[in-house]
């Protein structure tokens, strides 16, 4: 893995700021939706939508069209429709009948700020304006199929929802073991981050070897980053995470901790991380996006939230 100077540490965080900024004005600017739609719904949309979340999946999406070549701009739709599939995917994942949050992102989860039939109504509001934001906003129309069919088979039943689904249903079946853990949450959590680098490369005109690189980032990264989040459920603590902890630890739940032990974990994490950093070897070149993919990997070693 690269080792960073001070001063590249500094030009990445700001590049990274900036994307951010960039993201969140645009998710602001989409959901001024005006009178056509009620009050009740747009104020959750917003409240979930808008808060202060990191946006690692759609900076990916622009980092990905930076590093292929192209102008970010271009793919700020495509960023902000993976941010409605995110966000729509939590607000329904808090709901007392899967996970029961409270807490998420530092603020109280949806159903608890509003209630749960608001919190089910903005999670199907921000998934399907997902799509239209996509067919309506990235152009050609050719590159907008293609990217409505990716994020739409990332989300399905057989990718993020059918990892959620298993997730919540694997004890029944009495077994366990890491090439399940690792499919729930390659599914669960990988699938959405591999669709965010995807709609990147499709929109910039990636090549097949470009595309290729970037998804082994991808998997790797979606690896590391799930397993330094169950890692946090164990030694986190509530006020710097911004949500509750040791939840999966008193459910039981079959987490990286669980079934592997903190060491092991954080031995898989590393060598997950450097495996996502050498897979970009051949975008050196194109210096603040493969450092901001790089700086964003060796993140993951460090969180805390």
């Amino acid at each position: 893995m690269q080792d960073f100077s001070e001063q590249q540490h500094k030009e990445v965080r700001e590049h990274l700021d900036l994307l951010r900024e960039e993201i969140d004005a645009k998710l602001d600017e989409y959901t001024q939706f005006g009178s056509e739609c009620p009050k009740s719904l747009m104020e959750p949309i917003r409240y979930s939508l808008l808060s202060p979340g990191k946006r690692i999946r759609p900076i990916m999406t622009l980092l990905a069209c930076e590093i292929c070549g192209s102008v970010r701009s271009r793919a700020i739709p495509a960023a902000c429709a993976i941010e409605m599939i995110h966000t729509y995917s939590i607000i329904h994942d808090d709901l007392p009948a899967l996970d029961n949050d409270d807490l998420r992102r530092g603020q109280l989860t949806c159903h608890i700020q509003f209630d749960e039939a608001s919190a089910i109504l903005a999670g199907d509001a921000l998934l399907t304006y997902a799509f239209e934001i996509l067919a309506k906003k990235v152009f050609p129309l050719g590159l907008a199929g293609e990217c409505i069919g990716v994020l739409a088979e990332a989300c399905g039943p057989r990718k993020m929802v059918g990892g959620q689904a298993d997730d919540m249903t694997w004890n029944q079946s009495g077994v366990s073991s890491l090439e399940l853990l690792e499919s729930i949450h390659h599914r669960k959590t990988g699938m959405l981050i591999l669709a965010a680098l995807r709609m990147g490369a499709i929109i910039a005109g990636g090549s097949n070897l470009q595309r290729r690189k970037l998804e082994e980032y991808g998997q790797n990264y979606g690896l590391a980053f799930q397993i330094t989040d169950d890692l946090l459920d164990w030694i986190g603590d509530e006020e710097t995470t911004g949500k509750r902890v040791r939840k999966d630890k008193s459910q039981g739940k079959l987490t990286f901790p669980t079934y592997l032990g903190l060491e092991e974990s954080k031995k898989q994490a590393r060598e997950r991380v450097e495996a996502a950093c050498n897979a970009l070897d051949n975008f050196k070149s194109n210096n603040i996006a493969y450092q901001s993919f790089i700086g964003l990997a060796m993140h993951l070693l460090e969180r805390k939230k």
